[in-house]
């Protein structure tokens, strides 16, 4: 008789795997992670739009954040806070974001063939939110660290400025469509993982956020085209005084500042 009756094949049953809470933990922390960045994507749009409402109106949202209307003087390391958090957040959503990404040809090869055998959009939608993950894996991480060492280089002229001279626009572009693409579709999942805004008819309630996720899809995109033309004109007319902060129309130059 076996005296070992709990061992097979070498192994212990004590060794066997168990049931765990993490992978349940990790797929919460991704989605509210996720939640986060993506309402923080929107709310950052309307505030960098804010330069269509004029120079003025974009500056007072720039000093706003650096508490300039709170302590009478601007404070750029507060907005250094903020992009270390948002760095922070981007940073564990993306490691726990990689669990699901194909790990192998295999596995790349294997998930394709069911995307076109099912051809279910959501699968499709699924796919380009991981391609454009990847994009911002190395986009986002760029954008966060200058804005992370340099934070009082925000506002009308000094954004301009870094967008057309320092030719910045073309990443800008394409973070414009990753991030909104990526954003709005991971918005759209959580809503149908969790049943958020679900109907009595859950076909139709997703049919409806799915129209509802490419409406603001679109309307995000073209607000950002709107605000990169903006800020790339106004750099464009700038680039003969790269560096000039911009002052406000209602603040009166001091007449020996001007003169040195």
């Amino acid at each position: 008789m076996d005296s070992t009756p709990n061992v097979i094949a070498g192994v212990g049953l004590a060794d066997r795997p168990r049931k765990s809470r993490w992978p349940a933990r990790m797929d919460l922390a991704q989605s509210a992670t996720g939640l986060v960045l993506g309402l923080f994507m929107w709310g950052h749009m309307f505030f960098v739009s804010s330069i269509l409402l004029g120079k003025d109106a974009m500056w007072s949202i720039t000093k706003m954040f650096e508490g300039y209307f709170f302590f009478g003087k601007a404070y750029p390391g507060a907005v250094s806070v903020i992009v270390g958090a948002i760095f922070a957040i981007l940073i564990v959503h993306a490691f726990l974001a990689m669990r699901k990404f194909p790990a192998n040809y295999t596995q790349y090869r294997t998930f394709m063939g069911h995307r076109k055998l099912m051809a279910h959009e959501d699968t499709t939608l699924w796919w380009v939110q991981a391609v454009t993950g990847f994009l911002l894996f190395f986009i986002a991480a760029v954008h966060l660290y200058q804005m992370l060492m340099h934070p009082g280089d925000i506002g009308p002229y000094e954004s301009a400025d870094r967008v057309w001279s320092g030719r910045w626009w073309p990443l800008y572009l394409v973070a414009l469509f990753a991030v909104e693409l990526h954003g709005g579709i991971g918005l759209y999942r959580l809503c149908v993982k969790w049943g958020w805004l679900e109907g009595k008819d859950a076909n139709a309630s997703r049919k409806r956020l799915k129209t509802l996720k490419w409406v603001l899809t679109v309307f995000f995109i073209a607000l950002g085209l709107a605000t990169l033309a903006a800020y790339m004109k106004i750099g464009y007319d700038h680039r003969d005084r790269v560096g000039e902060r911009y002052t406000p129309s209602w603040v009166v130059p001091n007449p020996m500042e001007k003169a040195k």
